[in-house]
């Protein structure tokens, strides 16, 4: 670990009235924009009487929670300007865009990134028609907002995003506010104990603020109606040191509100000096700090803070009546529109903004300056802080092989030694994120330069189990948790990889739709820098999930993420240990993908030499003549087609079989490892041209497909190659249960044997000459499953099968396990 960068000690002060005046008038021009984008369309500073075409025709947006974003955004900037802190401001009521764009705004960040956007009347009119309007911009906080890192489309995550960012960033904080409508979540329940995995020493702070404004978008929060002593007790059992400030609800003069919330920030920013201090000093004497209770902030204030009291004779202000647009139809009655009007003036813009629309100077003052301001944060635009990671060659980790098949290897155990020195590498920019996995997955050969990162109580033994105050491992059993840790860890300029059992990563099927989205934006925006790629290792796979049994049985995650733009998603199933070295090392290069690699952690195969591996992984897919009977110049009679490392050893034992019993026809056999080959070139990057797809499979040649997942994915993907209807597939089909390995294929029809007999039903001429053969593989199965039933193995011609001719057994690679059964982990 490098230096570590010490906690700005700017000597504290309290404001003085002039001081709280300026946040206030700042807080009044972020309130003024935020309406304005909302209703206005013309007429900027209202110097016209306002008028019917001045508002939008369709108002989109949420009103509600944005006044007390901005109001905590201001007193944000002056903690920044007087204590020099490096912060971001993430924001969990992400609908609260308008806020967040107006800050920015203010700030003068969204005219650097969009010039057309500019400091001037103008400028504010285009500010205004732009927001939730045809070719503008979305109403919640996306990537097109400077600063942001936290896109407001789903709520849940701002804690564990936060958290995420401020890994192995000692001098930064993040100001993060959770809705109390997000509160209720399941995720952000979970991630207020991402407290105890935070180093207070080598990592930055996340202070929380708990928005409580009362209303979600029809109903009371549950976290605003109870009493605040039971509060307090809840976030004490998180961890935390609650402080609390209640504003808005009388008459109270403003710059007394400012001045008693500028004095409640101020204490929990003592009290993070404080525990950095101690960290420091403990860090330096080599001592460990124990666990900080670190503050938080609960902010209590109505929804939708200085807006319209009451309209149509109904509460508004302190009611869920202010959550989107109060005001709908302030362009079709005068009632409304001079409600509106009397709204806008209430901020009196006049005041704010000089002659020529600007925000004026001294107001302008109140916000940090450069790259202090939390709108130009570089970490918010994390690409721009990226430096590839430092790579070992994966060759030199690769499994020995004199002949396909000769060598058996555990693809993950093998991949854990390359993990092991690219984390040794990279101790300040690499992160491993899993549920509690890393070793059940056997990557445990990290553990050699690395430890798991804790920083609850440790127990005598917990140095064996390799828990510590600091390490690149991020384990808690949440995988809404690890994927907002790495999300955030990611977007602000770092490097991971998630591992995690395939079955369960469809827990954050929401959140990798959100990310995508993320990702496929930013594409399209000039200023946004590549960030590095989400990357998830699943292992623990359905066909060797026999001994969990059916919960542990699911291969639909990749399903879920071909539906997302074919620019951003990369799927990979590498059939054996190399190929799957050679695939990591890629991922972990990439930039703005999301990747999806699926491998096993058993016993297997190794199929492919180094340079072979290398070349077939740069290929996407490609034919293995050794494995094949067909003849140099002439068409196969067949083509045996797999993808994942067990479909791979089944169609390679059937291509064994049919060479054995059927010596006389032409088998082709096809690995796939980038599933995203088999679609159209129209349709994604890696896709085949129809010519280079027919020359692969054949125009009107039988296919046999095995493939991992759900069998009618291969047809969704290779639909405009496949004319005629000619490719077969056998995959999972939702059949599963607890029993042998080879029992779970038999169910799901992708065995071996029942490879062979759709190649008998399929190629011309073979049905009704080849019934024996077909009876006998038919006979086969029964005798496996009985087999299985009787003795609770597989039998042995399966459980011992090897792809070589006899004699010798396959050479196992360094550390693989002896025994071949699943575990159950």
């Amino acid at each position: 670990m490098s230096t570590v960068p010490s906690w700005p000690d700017a000597a504290p002060k309290a404001p003085s009235d002039s001081e709280l005046e300026s946040i206030h008038a700042w807080w009044r021009a972020a309130n003024y924009l935020s309406v304005g984008q909302i209703y206005l369309m013309a007429n900027p500073l209202l110097r016209d009487p306002l008028q019917r075409e001045h508002v939008k025709p369709r108002l989109l947006g949420h009103w509600g929670t944005t006044p007390g974003l901005t109001f905590l955004y201001a007193h944000a900037n002056r903690a920044i300007r007087q204590r020099g802190l490096k912060a971001m401001y993430i924001t969990g009521p992400g609908h609260g865009g308008p806020g967040l764009v107006a800050a920015s705004y203010l700030e003068g960040t969204y005219s650097e990134v969009y010039p057309a956007v500019g400091q001037d009347v103008d400028g504010l009119r285009r500010l205004f028609t732009q927001f939730s309007f045809p070719g503008g911009i979305p109403s919640h906080v996306a990537p097109e907002t400077p600063g942001s890192i936290h896109e407001g489309g789903e709520l849940g995550y701002a804690l564990s995003h936060a958290y995420g960012a401020m890994m192995d960033r000692p001098d930064e904080i993040a100001f993060t506010v959770v809705g109390d409508g997000e509160a209720e979540t399941g995720p952000l329940a979970t991630s207020w104990h991402s407290n105890k995995f935070i180093n207070p020493h080598t990592d930055g702070v996340v202070l929380p603020i708990l928005h409580l404004n009362g209303y979600k978008i029809a109903n009371p929060t549950v976290l605003a109606r109870i009493p605040e002593d039971e509060l307090a007790d809840l976030m004490r059992g998180y961890g935390h040191t609650p402080l609390f400030f209640t504003g808005g609800f009388d008459d109270e003069d403003p710059v007394q509100t400012h001045r008693r919330f500028a004095e409640v920030l101020d204490e929990a920013l003592d009290q993070i000096a404080t525990i950095k201090k101690q960290a420091a000093k403990d860090a330096k004497a080599d001592r460990t700090t124990e666990r900080p209770a670190w503050p938080m902030i609960v902010f209590r204030s109505p929804k939708g803070w200085t807006g319209p009291k009451e309209i149509d004779g109904q509460k508004t202000e302190g009611s869920w009546r202010s959550h989107q647009v109060p005001l709908a139809s302030a362009r079709d009655t005068d009632e409304h529109l001079a409600d509106l009007d009397r709204w806008l003036r209430s901020y009196e813009p006049e005041e704010l903004f000089d002659e020529d629309g600007a925000l004026r100077a001294e107001i302008a003052a109140t916000a940090p300056e450069g790259e202090l301001r939390m709108s130009a944060n570089p970490a918010t635009n994390g690409g721009v802080l990226r430096k590839d990671l430092r790579l070992p060659d994966f060759r030199d980790y690769t499994v020995d092989v004199q002949a396909p098949g000769g060598t058996i290897a555990e693809p993950t155990r093998v991949l854990g030694t390359w993990l092991r020195d690219v984390t040794a590498q990279n101790m300040d920019t690499f992160r491993i994120f899993g549920p509690d996995e890393t070793a059940s997955n056997r990557l445990q050969a990290v553990y050699d330069v690395t430890d798991k990162q804790w920083n609850a109580q440790f127990e005598d033994h917990d140095h064996a189990e390799h828990l510590a105050p600091t390490g690149r491992v991020m384990e808690m059993l949440s995988e809404h948790q690890c994927q907002g840790w790495l999300e955030g860890y990611l977007l602000t300029g770092r490097h991971g990889l998630f591992s995690s059992y395939e079955a369960f990563i469809h827990i954050v099927d929401s959140m990798v739709n959100q990310h995508a989205k993320w990702l496929k934006i930013t594409n399209e925006i000039e200023w946004r820098a590549p960030i590095s790629s989400l990357t998830y290792l699943l292992s623990s796979h359905v066909w060797r999930q026999d001994h969990n049994g059916f919960s542990h049985q699911d291969p639909g995650f990749i399903d879920h993420m071909v539906n997302k733009k074919a620019e951003v998603v990369r799927v990979y199933l590498p059939p054996d240990a190399n190929t799957l070295l050679s695939t990591m090392d890629h991922c972990l290069r990439s930039k703005q993908y999301v990747n999806v690699v699926v491998a096993g952690k058993q016993p297997n195969p190794v199929w492919l030499n180094r340079e072979d591996a290398i070349t077939h992984c740069t290929r996407g897919l490609g034919i293995w003549e050794w494995a094949g009977t067909e003849v140099a110049g002439q068409e196969p009679d067949v083509v045996l087609a797999c993808a994942g490392d067990i479909p791979t050893i089944e169609t390679m034992a059937a291509a064994k079989i049919l060479r054995e019993k059927l010596p006389d026809l032409k088998v082709r056999v096809v690995n796939v490892v980038d599933l995203m080959r088999l679609q159209d070139d129209t349709e994604h990057p890696h896709g085949l041209s129809q010519r280079a797809f027919d020359g692969i499979f054949g125009e009107d040649i039988p296919v046999v497909f095995a493939y991992h997942g759900y069998p009618w994915l291969i047809h969704r993907l290779a639909y405009r190659h496949d004319r005629h209807s000619r490719i077969h597939v056998r995959g999972y089909k939702e059949e599963g249960t607890t029993t042998t390995p080879f029992d779970m294929l038999m169910r799901n029809d992708t065995d071996r044997y029942h490879l062979v007999m759709d190649v008998i039903d399929r190629v011309e001429g073979l049905g009704t000459a080849q019934a024996m053969l077909r009876q006998e593989m038919e006979d086969a199965r029964v005798r496996a499953r009985a087999y299985a039933y009787t003795h609770g193995t597989d039998i042995p011609e399966v459980a011992d099968w090897q792809w070589g001719d006899g004699g010798d057994a396959p050479t196992a690679a360094p550390g693989v396990a002896a025994e071949t059964g699943g575990d159950n982990e």
